[in-house]
Formats: C-alpha cells, sequence, structure tokens
C-alpha cells in the first residue's frame, strides 16, 4: 500500500474561468504531463474524484450561495455573489467543475482520516480566496476550508494550515478565525501592496482563538533566503507548540520571480526546498500526515510546470535533481501549444536558497515582518518573540 495518495482526473481541466483569465487550466495538464514525463508519476495509482455533494460545500458556504453559483450559468439576472466580476466570470458548468474541485482535496482527506494513506496531494485545489457567501480572486468553492472542517468531525482536532502562496489566505484564516483546533499560517506578499488587501501581523484571530491566525506579510521583492528566513524564524516553533495531528499546505507558485500577477522574487529552487521543509515539518511534529494542495500560479509554461512537479515528487518521496533536464518530450508538447514560447531547460533556476537564521543581528524589511509577527502571535502561545531559541 502507497503510504502517498495522488489524487488527479482530467476532468479537473474543466475548471476553466475562460478567454485570457490567468487562472488557465493548461497549467495543471503541464504539471501531470511533466511530471509522468520524469517518471514522479510510474507506477502510482492516481485517484479520480467524485465531486462534492451540497452537504460537504455546506461545510464553508451558505446554501444561498450554493443556489447562486449554480444557477449563475443560467441566469439572466444579476447573480451577486461576487460572480460575473473580471476576476470571477460565470462560465457554463461552473458549479459542477468547483464541487469537482472540492472533492479532489476532501479525496485526499478522506484517504489521510482513513490510515490509507499518509500524504495525499492535488495540484487542482488550494482555492482559498472562497468566502461562505461569495466568490472571490479566482476561487468558486474553497476545498481547503471544507476538507479541514471534515477532518474536524472525523478524527482530528489540531489542524496546521501553512498557505504559501504569494497571497493571503484569507478565505481560510475567515472560516477558522475564532476555533482554536485550527492554527492558520499565511505567508504572503504585504496586503498594502497586493490583493486581497488582508493578512497583516495584527490579524491573531478572536475571543479564545486568539493567537491561532498567523500572518507573514513580506515586503515586494523578497527573494528565497528572505521568504525562507521568514518562514523557519516563525513556523517551526508554533508548529511545535500546537502539536498538530496534520498539517494542510496550500503550495501557490505565484511567488516566483516571474509570475506577472505579484512581486515576490522566488525561484522554482525556493519551491522545491519549502516542499521539502514541509515534508520534514509534518514528520517531525504532524506524525508524518500532509495534505498538499496546489493554489495559484500563472506563469504557465516556465515555473507552474516545474514547481508542481517538484511538489508531487516530494510528496512521493522521489525528490528530483534539480539539473535535471526537461524531458524532450514535454518539451515538443508545449512547443506545439506556444511555438515562440521560451522554454526552461532544467528543473532549477540556479537559485540559491540557502539563508542565514533570524536572530544573527541583521536587520532588514524581513526582519521587520518577522519581528511584526512574532510579537503579535508568540507570546500568546507562550513563547518569547525576542529569543531566537524560540
Amino acid at each position: 500500500m502507497s503510504r502517498s495518495a495522488v489524487v488527479w482526473d482530467p476532468a479537473l481541466l474543466a475548471y476553466d474561468l475562460g478567454g485570457e483569465h490567468p487562472f488557465n487550466p493548461i497549467r495543471l495538464d503541464l504539471a501531470i504531463r511533466l511530471a509522468t514525463a520524469l517518471g514522479v508519476l510510474d507506477d502510482v495509482p492516481v485517484l479520480a474524484p467524485e465531486a462534492a455533494d451540497e452537504e460537504a460545500l455546506y461545510r464553508a458556504h451558505t446554501a444561498e450561495y450554493v443556489s447562486a453559483v449554480k444557477q449563475a450559468p443560467m441566469a439572466s439576472w444579476q447573480v451577486g455573489h461576487g460572480l460575473g466580476t473580471e476576476d470571477n466570470p460565470i462560465f457554463s458548468g461552473m458549479h459542477e467543475a468547483g464541487a469537482l474541485v472540492v472533492g479532489s482535496t476532501l479525496l485526499g482527506a478522506r484517504r489521510i482520516a482513513e490510515g490509507r494513506a499518509d500524504r495525499a496531494v492535488n495540484i487542482a485545489g488550494g482555492l482559498h480566496h472562497a468566502m461562505s457567501d461569495h466568490a472571490s480572486g479566482f476561487c468558486v468553492y474553497n476545498d481547503c476550508s471544507v476538507a479541514i472542517s471534515w477532518l474536524l468531525d472525523n478524527g482530528f482536532d489540531r489542524i496546521a494550515y501553512v498557505d504559501t502562496d504569494v497571497h493571503h489566505g484569507d478565505g481560510v484564516q475567515a472560516a477558522f478565525y475564532g476555533d482554536r483546533r485550527v492554527l492558520t499560517v499565511s505567508l504572503h506578499q504585504h496586503p498594502f501592496t497586493l490583493f486581497p488587501g488582508t493578512g497583516y501581523s495584527a490579524e491573531t484571530g478572536v475571543e479564545a482563538a486568539e493567537g491561532y491566525a498567523v500572518n507573514v506579510p513580506l515586503p515586494p521583492r523578497t527573494k528565497d533566503a528572505g521568504w525562507l528566513r521568514a518562514f523557519d524564524a516563525v513556523v517551526p516553533s508554533l508548529l511545535a507548540e500546537f502539536r498538530p495531528q496534520l498539517l494542510v499546505t496550500q503550495c501557490g507558485v505565484d511567488s516566483h520571480d516571474e509570475d506577472p500577477l505579484a512581486d515576490l522574487s522566488l525561484t522554482v529552487d525556493g519551491h522545491r526546498t519549502i516542499y521539502a521543509t514541509l515534508r520534514e515539518l509534518a514528520k517531525t511534529y504532524a506524525d508524518g500526515k500532509w495534505l498538499a494542495v496546489g493554489g495559484g500560479g500563472y506563469q504557465l509554461i516556465r515555473v507552474v510546470p516545474r514547481s508542481w512537479t517538484h511538489l508531487l515528487a516530494t510528496v512521493l518521496d522521489r525528490d528530483i535533481d534539480p539539473v535535471t533536464p526537461l524531458p524532450a518530450s514535454w518539451s515538443d508538447h508545449v512547443r506545439g501549444l506556444a511555438p515562440h514560447a521560451e522554454l526552461p531547460l532544467a528543473m532549477t533556476d540556479g537559485g540559491d536558497t540557502g539563508f542565514s537564521s533570524w536572530g544573527d543581528g541583521l536587520d532588514d524589511a524581513v526582519d521587520a515582518a518577522i519581528r511584526d509577527t512574532r510579537r503579535a502571535v508568540f507570546p500568546l502561545h507562550g513563547l518569547d518573540p525576542d529569543d531566537p531559541r524560540d
């Protein structure tokens, strides 16, 4: 029995916002094709999902909103709920496509809860902006929130959600903002400079759950070393204190330097290091239980396929040497779709992922973000925000 589960079906490509919308499902197809060409999925029984039913969707969304999503493609009136906007255009089969994404992440969660896998990955998931009663940021239904809610009712009462997308994981934070059973951690570009405009260090939760929402807003142009320094200064200490039974991670790759919608400056090598770090943290603090989903990422050819192939490989313990060349079969396929695209040659950007640990006396904009977050949250967990040992 494999201890890792991969959820995928070409039917997930139906989540297509159309036209020139940046959330293009080709990124998923190219990632699966690349992982297949590199042998990452050899002999892996890929699991085909079923659409989540309405009862499951109601875990994160109101009945009125679900009804509006179902009616939107046929409606001749303005349905509201954030639907029909430039970010969230209405498309045929929207409810069915969104429900299938939710069902995909739920399938991974169920495999772990049933003891049939320790890890599961669904690169089509990670729709972290969807709110209880409206669509937001390309996200119709919030698969992360639905899956976490289901897990809380099926054997888990301490879940850590870590969001590495360039955008704040606002929908998941909102869903569990008063629930101390869920620790939500988001590292993202500073909300003053990027959608959705939330995720300040001072957003820490409410009432009995104060301190269980953690936000690390990073300055634009933050590179691998700064991002990893911030992660290392905040996340392991909180996980050690919280002791989650399961780690859920949103692994958006729009933090890359080439992403057209944001301004962080990570590399594919940085992403690969993030995934390896998350795997180790799951082993150390969550008994190896890890549910990974995709998210944002809008450099469709050069970035998303390579980064999420590294994610799939990391979940499966089939780590890819960064200098591995891109398979000719994959490159030829991409040239057939985009003859003028400049293709990468290998599974690396040549990025430097070395970093110095916080507390070494350096002081820059990343360190200011680290201090703000530690001082806002660490005391609420009995940790010293100014002591690098905590």
